[in-house]
């Protein structure tokens, strides 16, 4: 039996004002299943990166139920949807989001440290992402001193560092040129074909191809939901 690992349903997302109310996301039904590799298209504007959001529990939606793993969200606090976020979920974003002044080995393992791993456990799951991702011998490194491409490979380290049920992608190859792009993408599929549940936004019709699944939204709506297979 397939396993299913977040389960969106009549989702509504609503931004105010003192003058006007937005509907970001108007009754968004989704799920995804373990192992998926989902890709989420839409103009700008059409609520894909709102949708991530809540999907990464960073935001609460207006209405409407959130399950992770199981685990209805609505009614969990704050601290809750933070450990629940640390333990299940690894975020990279089309900025990389590296702290510049820390070595390469120091930005993976300031994620494992979120997860209580420290000393050499920390030590020996970073030397392993970073011998998956092959930028071990850049672990001396500062992030300032990275390509776009060796930027990413560190961020996708990070988070997968803690071995998430979830990985989000916010964008990955907004940032890289035409090489690093396809290198990112290849080990996108690479870790999905290892196991990995993957949901990635993207403007890219050949990123998207990549994926397994690609859910297009325009106007807050889930307007089409095709998998690779049909």
């Amino acid at each position: 039996m397939d396993t299913e690992i977040v389960s969106l349903n009549g989702i509504i997302k609503r931004f105010r004002t003192e003058r006007i109310e937005t509907t970001a996301l108007n009754d968004i039904a989704l799920q995804v299943l373990k192992g998926e590799f989902l890709a989420i298209m839409g103009p700008s504007g059409c609520g894909k990166s709102t949708l991530l959001n809540i999907l990464g529990l960073l935001d609460r939606p207006s209405a409407g139920s959130l399950h992770l793993l199981g685990n209805e969200t609505s009614r969990l606090s704050e601290r809750q949807l933070t450990v629940l976020r640390r333990k299940h979920i690894g975020f990279i974003f089309q900025s990389f989001n590296l702290i510049e002044e820390m070595t390469v080995r120091a930005n993976i393992e300031l994620a494992l440290r979120y997860q209580g791993l420290r000393g050499a456990e920390s030590r020996e799951r970073s030397d392993q992402v970073m011998g998956q991702l092959g930028i071990q011998p850049r672990a001396d490194h500062y992030a300032v001193q990275l390509s776009g491409g060796q930027r990413q490979r560190v961020a996708i380290a990070r988070a997968i560092a803690g071995n998430p049920q979830m990985l989000l992608a916010d964008e990955p190859t907004g940032n890289l040129d035409e090489t690093n792009r396809h290198e990112v993408l290849d080990i996108l599929v690479k870790l999905n074909q290892s196991g990995a549940t993957i949901i990635m936004v993207t403007h890219s019709e050949e990123d998207a191809a990549r994926a397994s699944r690609l859910v297009r939204l325009d106007g807050g709506r889930i307007v089409d939901d095709v998998s690779a297979a049909a």
